[in-house]
């Protein structure tokens, strides 16, 4: 028998994926100039307002020096993203901005400063050979779609000269029951729009110039059901439809709900908090596993005590995929790989302003250079462990 299975992804002008930008462009500015600071910074937006707080604290031999402009940082992001226009009711020019961020407690820096993790926490990573990009396949072509969009938006206009920032996706593949994926069964997608245009010619386009475009041929046949635009218009959209948070689309981040998620947000944390480097740590590790050959399905989870370097977990499910046993595994990463904060800062290069393009279309699956943890760097060292 089989089943199916379905993920959503979100635009870069989604309303919480605005705050995740605006964190990790805070992020990425403070540590263009101090890679030792430490940031935690969250963001809220509605109708003409931004509001940005958390804890960041830079480091003593740059104290004097760091100097960020909150505001231009926060409208040229705005900017970016294509909130432009006073009629969106939320655009770079005019929004307020409320900054409430202070320094980091000084409990918790006692413990990060010896170099333990910044919270306690569990951590997963997971990696498939569903998809090329070692990715379960509804998440992928969520996160495409939406990407085409903005793509279209913002270099080729002229093809769909009514879209507006905000966007949203799903993709729901059918399986068969070995787990591999057999087609598409059905695409949603919501685009902002302008007040302008009629909605049949808005699915025509979104079929003709999205999903086409993104989604072969083969897994589309005549049962696959579009549904675009669904509620009948999508004018409003954006802070102003809705108001967003940082942190609020962790699901769209990972794996589209396929894998576990230990619950904390990316955006706005610098590596020193373990639930964004060692969730990088996780699927490169993950991933390397899966491309070694050693399993076909790979998910890992590590867990971490406030303070304390060294994980106090690893634990390793290959769904019964593994040239290994699962504990085997768990304890070829333990011996291999440094899994303290300060060495994933270190293996993948954490400490960069790289921050700001991770906010938007997942964490995972991407290739771009300055996502270390998707490099397979690590796949001789386990290939010697293939029997």
């Amino acid at each position: 028998m089989s089943y199916f299975f379905t993920s959503e992804s979100v635009s870069e002008g989604h309303p919480d994926k605005v705050c995740d930008a605006i964190s990790d462009s805070i992020l990425d500015a403070i540590y263009a100039q101090d890679p030792n600071a430490r940031v935690a910074c969250e963001t809220f937006v509605t109708t003409g307002l931004v509001v940005v707080g958390g804890e960041i604290t830079i480091s003593k031999e740059k104290e004097k020096e760091v100097l960020v402009d909150y505001q231009k940082v926060i409208r040229d992001r705005i900017k970016e993203i294509g909130y432009t226009k006073a009629e969106y009711k939320f655009d770079a020019e005019s929004c307020g901005i409320l900054n409430t961020i202070h320094r980091q407690s000084g409990d918790i820096a006692m413990g990060v400063d010896t170099g333990g993790a910044g919270d306690q926490g569990i951590m997963f990573g997971y990696a498939c050979d569903q998809t090329p990009e070692l990715m379960p396949m509804p998440i992928v072509y969520a996160h495409k779609l939406v990407k085409k969009l903005t793509d279209i938006r913002k270099k080729n206009l002229k093809l769909m000269p009514y879209l507006r920032p905000d966007a949203k996706s799903q993709v729901t593949i059918e399986y068969s029951d070995d787990h591999k994926p057999l087609r598409v069964d059905a695409v949603v997608i919501s685009t902002q729009h302008d007040g302008d245009v009629k909605q049949s010619k808005i699915k025509a386009d979104v079929i003709e110039h999205v999903i086409k475009a993104v989604i072969p041929a083969k897994l589309l046949d005549k049962k696959t059901k579009y549904f675009v635009n669904p509620t009948g218009r999508f004018e409003i959209g954006g802070p102003h439809g809705d108001s967003g948070l940082t942190g609020r689309k962790i699901i769209v981040d990972t794996y589209g709900g396929w894998a576990p998620h230990g619950g904390g947000a990316f955006s706005g944390k610098d590596p020193s908090k373990v639930d964004r480097s060692a969730t990088y740590a996780a699927r490169h590790i993950a991933k390397n596993i899966v491309k070694a050959g050693l399993a076909k399905e790979c998910l890992v989870q590590v867990a971490y005590a406030i303070g304390v370097a060294q994980p106090v977990s690893i634990f390793v499910d290959t769904k019964k995929t593994g040239k290994l046993p699962d504990k085997e595994i768990a304890a070829i990463i333990a011996k291999e790989v440094d899994l303290t904060p300060k060495g994933i800062i270190e293996r993948l290069k954490l400490r960069r302003p790289i921050y700001a393009k991770t906010s938007a279309y997942g964490h995972f699956g991407r290739n771009d250079k300055d996502f270390t943890w998707e490099q397979l760097d690590l796949v001789p060292v386990f290939k010697t462990y293939v029997k």
